[in-house]
């Protein structure tokens, strides 16, 4: 695998049932790249984030993350992934940012931030709070770091999310619709704060509804209906000239 490259999904296909959600998908994201990942509901975007960050299994295909092979076809042409170990270590390449936040209620913003490095990294509790207190500032929550969710705005609580992940220091950063749960005015607080890591070189796979910030701050942009992917490219030349006629149709749906 190309070195630049630190995931890559090949010929992936995933079913729930007699339900063919991912067809024969091939991805690579390298480092530093932001990929936007656009379409309608139910086309397999968030499914092939999951499988992406080992929430879902796939049936064939395989998987890797820099040359760590996590998954691959067996003789038989059926997925199998690697143990344990394996697993652990491919998790540790990444950072998942959900929609809904996905905070303990009982823990503090500096708790929710710090507990998976001390816990899972062994990183030692001082300098993990340390590093949690930086990631505060840098999301703007300075004096909220003893508070429980509850007590912030949906905005607020997203930013911590994201600020979870960044502490436990990955490759790269999903982000599962990251915004879909927010009023207007706080999805222009966690679109900065994305287009501030973007402007870092932080590597990223985001999937959104929002079609100008993909355009303006993706290198790529993915656009996926009914399991496969139909048509990728340069963000700006995907959005502002599409060749394929269901990518036409879908952004001239979401632009009116």
């Amino acid at each position: 695998m190309d070195r630049d490259v630190i995931v890559s999904l090949e010929h992936v296909e995933k079913s729930f049932g007699s339900n063919t959600v991912l067809k024969d998908i091939s991805l690579q994201v390298k480092k530093g790249e932001v990929v936007s990942i656009i379409g309608s509901s139910g086309g397999g975007k968030s499914t092939l984030l999951r499988c992406a960050t080992l929430l879902e299994t796939f049936e064939r295909g395989k998987l890797m993350y820099d040359d760590l092979v996590v998954a691959r076809n067996d003789t038989s042409g059926r997925a199998v992934y690697g143990d344990k170990r394996t697993l652990a270590k491919a998790r540790t390449k990444f950072g998942l940012v959900f929609q809904n936040f996905n905070l303990f209620p009982h823990r503090t913003v500096l708790q929710n931030i710090c507990d998976a490095p001390i816990l899972v990294k062994k990183m030692p509790r001082d300098d993990a709070e340390a590093k949690g207190m930086e990631l505060v500032a840098k999301m703007g929550l300075q004096g909220k770091e003893h508070m429980v969710p509850c007590e912030l705005s949906g905005g607020q609580q997203q930013r911590v999310a994201i600020a979870r992940a960044l502490c436990m220091e990955p490759e790269m950063l999903f982000f599962d619709e990251p915004t879909s749960a927010l009023d207007p005015e706080l999805t222009q607080e966690i679109l900065k704060v994305i287009r501030s890591l973007a402007e870092e070189h932080m590597t990223m796979v985001i999937v959104t509804h929002e079609m100008l910030f993909a355009r303006d701050v993706s290198d790529r942009i993915i656009f996926m209906d009914k399991g496969i992917i139909v048509e990728e490219g340069p963000a700006k030349e995907v959005i502002d000239n599409p060749q394929h006629n269901r990518t036409k149709a879908f952004l001239s749906k979401v632009s009116d």
